[in-house]
């Protein structure tokens, strides 16, 4: 299948639509507890189990209408599903809770292990989207890897001392919030190391 232009409204409530659709599951079900085959099933839980099929249907729809998924696309819906599965399986929500330090965790690595051998992995997936010299790919990669290892520390943090409550905002606004300010404050680089039209062409 060739890659398809996807209008950025349907992407946008594509991606996002799920996550918002878990925070305000939770918010309605939150305090309930449901009961399945004798086994008692907090709302968390339970808006985890609803989040999965979500979440896998987005991204299907998100392949059909561009015919293409990212790398982190694929990898997010692998790690929802297996430790999603695992919090509704073993009905234990910390397994759902961990699984952003898990994503974040395989990000910084892959990066790092690029970084290692001297190359940019992310400009192998962004440089239609984000065109840099080398030099800027390099940097980029560097923070972005330890950006990512931040909001694996992060995350770690706050579902190991915090409630409920504040994880799952956390989770809703502040790590999205949290990549769009980081992108945001690299537009320095962007000015200094990104390629001009005319220099693509050229």
């Amino acid at each position: 299948m060739t890659d398809k232009a996807i209008k950025p409204a349907v992407k946008i409530a594509l991606e996002y639509g799920p996550i918002i659709a878990f925070f305000v599951g939770y918010v309605l079900l939150k305090d309930r507890t449901f009961t399945v085959a004798g086994t008692d099933y907090s709302g968390f839980v339970a808006v985890t189990a609803m989040f999965i099929p979500l979440l896998a249907v987005a991204t299907f729809l998100q392949w059909r209408l561009s015919g293409h998924l990212s790398k982190m696309q694929i990898a997010t819906l692998v790690l929802v599903v297996a430790f999603g599965g695992l919090s509704v399986w073993l009905n234990d929500e910390r397994f759902f809770k961990m699984k952003p330090t898990i994503i974040y965790l395989l990000f910084a690595g892959i990066l790092g292990f690029g970084l290692l051998r001297g190359q940019s992995y992310l400009e192998a997936v962004m440089d239609q989207a984000m065109p840099l010299k080398r030099e800027g790919w390099m940097i980029l990669t560097r923070r972005l890897a330890a950006f990512f290892f931040a909001l694996a520390l992060a995350n770690e943090a706050v579902w190991r001392t915090m409630s409920t409550d504040a994880w799952v905002n956390f989770k809703t606004f502040g790590l999205p919030l949290s990549i769009f300010a980081f992108f945001m404050a690299q537009s320095g680089l962007f000015a200094r190391h990104g390629i001009a039209e005319e220099e693509k062409d050229g």
